[in-house]
């Protein structure tokens, strides 16, 4: 069977080709059962994109849910390999409040799991697939980097805790320098705003924050996102900007975190980040990171209008040859064009070409 008579549907070929790429850097494909114990997304709820988590009671009396996130699934079913590096990759359908019908809905989610002894090198690769993630949904793509490290370590200057911190965190996530300024009447917030005000190309963004990151965790932590993002320049990955209104939960998080932006799509379509600390509260020691790339919101995009409904419209007669009719359907859907074979061109079709197919065979363009 030749696969070009059959194309595949876009979201598909995107499936298929990011499971070769990962796969091509020794990431193995993990499977899962689709629900666990309800327990293990409660002790982690702020972790969850999503609140809603669908229940029900097991044979035995457990409380389970249908799966709402794969992360926490992989934590809890794999070990620690001193020493070692775990790369895990997956397409799983979990089940959350869809971003576009706001209702329940079954999510196809892929992405991977870098796990273990996590240096440079797997950051920069990990990040390097997520960039390269993207340019196979679409060219016209950005992912944008932030350090949690830079963002703690000025916010702890602050002095705020609980819901405090949780507001300066929304305030920098949305750029919101007022918003900073009335949360922290008397502080000194002058690295926070110019946390806000820093975005851009990645050179330029942090040799603009080294006056507030001097010294201590500010200075590491801006030290290994200036060393990732040099080595992702010199990997080709030129879709990647340096924005810190990239944050995350800073109970969970830790280091780079990153968001993949398409054209036509208003959010992130791909989330990830190191994520020690959750693998600390889940009883791990190792460190932990990844990246999962959201397909529902790629649905946005096939219901997009389009400018033609079919490539080919194969126009042909009562008495048409039908294996010739076949046979030139199939040439044309293997040449990677759509075609419909019809007697009448349909009302309001919008089609590149038309073709006529007449009776003895031949074909011609109308």
């Amino acid at each position: 069977m030749n696969p070009m008579e059959y194309p595949l549907k876009p979201e598909e070929r995107v499936l298929f080709a990011l499971r070769a790429l990962y796969q091509s850097y020794g990431y193995s494909q993990f499977k899962m059962s689709k629900f666990e114990e309800y327990d293990l997304y409660v002790r982690n709820k702020d972790f969850l994109i999503s609140d809603g988590v669908i229940t029900f009671t097991d044979t035995d009396g457990r409380l389970m849910a249908l799966k709402p996130d794969v992360t926490l699934s992989i934590i809890k079913n794999t070990r620690d390999l001193p020493g070692c590096v775990q790369r895990l990759c997956y397409s799983e359908n979990v089940y959350r409040i869809s971003g576009s019908t706001r209702s329940f809905k079954e999510i196809m989610q892929t992405g991977l799991e870098c796990i273990g002894d996590v240096d440079l090198y797997c950051l920069c690769e990990v990040i390097s697939l997520a960039e390269r993630s993207l340019r196979i949904i679409d060219e016209r793509c950005v992912l944008d980097l932030s350090h949690m490290g830079v963002v703690s370590a000025l916010a702890d200057g602050l002095g705020l805790e609980g819901e405090a911190q949780a507001a300066l965190l929304k305030c920098i996530g949305e750029k919101n320098a007022d918003g900073v300024r009335k949360l922290c009447p008397n502080g000194n917030i002058d690295g926070i705003l110019a946390l806000i005000a820093a975005h851009g190309v990645p050179e330029e963004t942090i040799a603009a924050l080294r006056p507030w990151c001097a010294e201590g965790a500010a200075k590491a932590a801006l030290d290994e996102l200036a060393a990732v993002t040099a080595a992702l320049s010199a990997m080709d990955c030129d879709r990647v900007r340096v924005d810190f209104s990239i944050v995350n939960d800073m109970n969970y998080y830790n280091g780079i975190v990153f968001r993949g932006y398409i054209d036509g799509i208003p959010t992130g379509v791909l989330s990830g980040g190191q994520y020690d600390k959750l693998m600390q509260r889940m009883g791990r020691q190792a460190r932990a990171v990844g990246f999962a790339i959201y397909m529902d919101l790629l649905e946005r995009l096939a219901d997009a209008p389009r400018p033609y409904d079919v490539d080919t419209v194969l126009l042909y007669e009562d008495g048409a040859d039908v294996t010739a009719l076949s046979r030139a359907a199939r040439e044309i859907a293997a040449s990677g064009r759509s075609v419909t074979a019809q007697k009448a061109v349909p009302e309001k079709m919008k089609y590149r070409e038309l073709v006529r197919f007449d009776r003895e065979g031949g074909e011609g363009h109308a």
